[in-house]
């Protein structure tokens, strides 16, 4: 890869990437640090990628870093700890993008990542298993689990206000 086609992936892939880990950890910070020392990495390789794999590299090392902040940070337990009182309390009803992001943070952290690559980012079964370090079988089962889980927090009659 040369230098415009690192440009050219800042441009193309940041945003894509930025969506996905910020999804994933909530913090718009952590999510620019993280996005940064992808970039960074990617650099440090930019004589060995091509730019045909510098968003899949991308992808893989974000979701990798945050991976290792949220183990050393013992974050997964934070993200998690939602309060269902937010969205359900007061005389708004809850619309179904509100609902779907609170469903999308019940899930564990690896069917949550496998959920956003695969429906948010359209990623292959073969791509996430690459970026995730999975076998494409695991994938397919971490995803039919996390939408049948999802599917049953929606249809929870308490979710009405």
């Amino acid at each position: 890869m040369n230098r415009n086609e690192y440009n050219l992936s800042v441009d193309k892939f940041s945003d894509d990437v930025f969506r996905f880990i910020y999804k994933t950890c909530h913090n718009k910070e952590l999510a620019e640090d993280i996005i940064q020392d992808a970039y960074m990495v990617l650099w440090e390789h930019v004589r060995e990628i091509t730019f045909e794999k510098a968003k899949a590299f991308l992808f893989t090392t974000s979701y990798h870093k945050m991976i290792d902040i949220f183990r050393r940070e013992k974050r997964n337990k934070d993200i998690e700890n939602i309060n269902p009182e937010y969205y359900l309390s007061g005389t708004q009803t809850p619309d179904l993008q509100d609902i779907l992001e609170f469903a999308l943070n019940k899930l564990s952290p690896v069917q949550k990542t496998v959920i956003l690559l695969r429906d948010y980012e359209n990623y292959s079964y073969q791509e996430i298993a690459d970026i995730t370090h999975l076998s494409e079988s695991q994938v397919k089962v971490y995803i039919f689990r996390a939408r049948n889980s999802m599917k049953e927090f929606i249809r929870k009659p308490d979710l009405i206000v």
